[in-house]
């Protein structure tokens, strides 16, 4: 390990505990040239796919493009940024599980949909009238009353 203070390559370790919910190890080092203290953080690298664009180009999956496109949907409605970095990593962990090396850009849209809908159905709206690209008021409205449809009844706690 680089010591960031003089660029010497070697290092002790002084500390180790566990940190971030038991994700990562935190390592207290210090530098064996010039004696100052840093720390690190190990953790697992987690092997996400390639998402495959509907152009058939192929880049890496940015979890902060999914962050950004749902905060948008997510404008002005009560969606907690927590809530939002949950959905996010529920939707890596999915990926994850499928272990395949490519996943298809649609995929990741409609998990993300999926997440927005347990979320809030405004910003559901929103997202798939971007995503769905919906070419007409009726084809946005049959979207918009599958939503209705899918409501709890208030009292019953049953879907209508």
């Amino acid at each position: 390990m680089k010591c960031p203070f003089c660029g010497f390559q070697e290092d002790k370790v002084v500390d180790s505990r566990s940190s971030k919910n038991g994700l990562a190890i935190r390592r207290r080092r210090e530098c064996l040239q010039c004696a100052k203290r840093f720390t690190t953080y190990e953790q697992v690298e987690e092997l996400l796919p390639v998402v495959v664009k509907k152009d058939n180009r192929r880049e890496p999956f940015d979890r902060f493009k999914i962050i950004a496109g749902m905060r948008k949907a997510c404008e002005k409605r009560p969606v907690s940024t927590d809530m939002l970095e949950r959905a996010v990593d529920e939707i890596e962990k999915a990926l994850q599980n499928k272990m395949e090396k490519e996943v298809a850009s649609t995929a990741v849209g409609e998990l993300v949909m999926r997440k927005l809908a347990e979320l809030d159905e405004v910003a559901y709206v929103r997202f798939a009238s971007v995503y769905r690209q919906f070419k007409d008021l009726n084809a946005f409205m049959d979207e918009v009353k599958d939503v209705i449809a899918k409501q709890v009844k208030p009292g019953t706690g049953k879907k209508a």
